[in-house]
């Protein structure tokens, strides 16, 4: 009997495997992505993949071809003798021992290159900044010009950035995907990442810790942005400034400095991608006629005697000197709160000082108690009273109040 050909199921089921590899590769924004020329990292790192998935194809390719070739033509037939049986042949044997060598060699020496260029120290007269990694927040210094900002990244375009990275606690992992990356900070030891944003404009970026830390490793996220060198020593001219609120009120008006011009990253020039969009936990609320009726004035007196001071710093407010929590010298000039996942404003961080165990879920350790009176920490299920440090809902209002106006 003659067996006929039916090819369409065959066509229908490759159709099923590729058509979903070409629907997910359809869209062409791909906002986090590592496949960018932005910086020297990046294009190296990205030269080497087409490299590694060019020799691949090409393998898969020659690979598939012969075996389907050999199935088809060596496909068992109706009335067939028995095939010859081969023991041996020297020359494929060396021919798929030698080629795959062949191929290492053109693997191998790009890899080694990428390897040395990126793992060697930085060039001379880069800008060095440290990075810290906490659970679960980042800490960014400038040694060189003697500041400290918390989960938010500025980088000069075109100059060299060299990164010392390091823990506080556990292991963390540090990457701006589309800048480059990523670096382990790891216990007891300082890593080293470096990357020049030549080819980028001004720009921002998400980053994220990309090894688990812990129950909230997923919100532990950063801002950078890449700024030109001029707006980048505005910024750091304004960052080196005490509080403006605090000089003004707390240092007599003959030993006000003129404070540098305020400088930070244009909010209407920030991608939709990179603006934070958590969602408030559900029954977590504020009053907004409080919040509104909020005095800066009381607030930094509140503020000044509340147990916020043995965790942050507020240069300016001599009262003010903690080092376990971020510093909040110039926190209303940030753009998130929360270690990136919440919007700046004066609803969130009411809601943030109220209650920041619910605001970043999963967060057991997190070091910010929750103040507000009579709001239940989610995990020891305590309330917060007065006796404890907690705060009334017009003393949180204050609270915001002043630290919005840290500019």
């Amino acid at each position: 009997m003659t067996r006929i050909c039916r090819p369409r199921p065959l066509v229908v089921a490759a159709a099923l495997l590729v058509l979903p590899a070409l629907v997910s590769a359809c869209s062409g924004a791909y906002p986090n992505s590592t496949f960018t020329h932005f910086t020297d990292f990046n294009r190296d790192t990205t030269s080497l993949w087409n490299i590694l998935l060019g020799w691949g194809t090409a393998v898969f390719i020659v690979v598939e071809g012969i075996l389907i070739w050999a199935m088809i033509r060596y496909r068992r037939r109706p009335g067939s003798a028995e095939p010859e049986h081969v023991h041996g042949n020297t020359m494929l044997e060396l021919t798929w021992t030698l080629a795959p060598a062949v191929i290492l060699v053109f693997i191998a020496v790009p890899t080694v290159r990428v390897i040395f260029k990126t793992q060697a120290a930085a060039p001379a007269g880069s800008l060095q900044v440290e990075v810290i990694g906490h659970q679960w927040w980042w800490e960014f210094r400038y040694p060189e010009h003697g500041i400290t900002t918390a989960n938010e990244l500025y980088l000069p375009i075109g100059r060299t950035v060299n990164f010392a990275i390091r823990t506080n606690d556990v292991i963390h992992s540090f990457w701006i995907p589309q800048l480059g990356g990523k670096r382990d900070a790891v216990s007891n030891r300082t890593n080293y990442l470096w990357f020049t944003p030549d080819s980028v404009g001004e720009m921002a970026f998400n980053g994220t810790c990309n090894e688990y830390c812990g129950t909230s490793h997923a919100n532990m996220r950063l801002r950078a942005f890449t700024v030109s060198p001029e707006n980048f020593d505005k910024w750091v001219a304004h960052q080196k400034a005490p509080a403006s609120f605090g000089v003004a009120t707390v240092q007599p008006a003959a030993a006000i400095a003129p404070m540098a011009e305020p400088y930070s990253f244009p909010r209407d020039r920030v991608p939709d991608h990179v603006m934070p969009k958590t969602p408030v936990p559900a029954g977590l609320t504020f009053p907004e006629n409080v919040l509104a009726a909020g005095d800066p004035q009381r607030g930094m007196q509140i503020y000044s005697r509340s147990a916020c001071i043995g965790c942050h710093k507020v240069r300016g407010n001599p009262t003010s000197l903690g080092v376990t929590g971020p510093d909040l010298t110039h926190i209303a000039s940030r753009l998130t709160i929360a270690a990136g996942l919440y919007p700046n404003d004066a609803r969130h961080l009411a809601l943030w000082i109220k209650n920041a165990r619910r605001m970043k879920p999963m967060s057991s350790g997190l070091s910010m108690p929750t103040l507000g009176i009579g709001e239940a920490d989610p995990f020891s299920k305590v309330k917060a009273t007065a006796n404890l440090g907690g705060l009334t809902d017009e003393q949180i209002a204050d609270i915001v109040a002043y630290l919005m106006q840290l500019k």
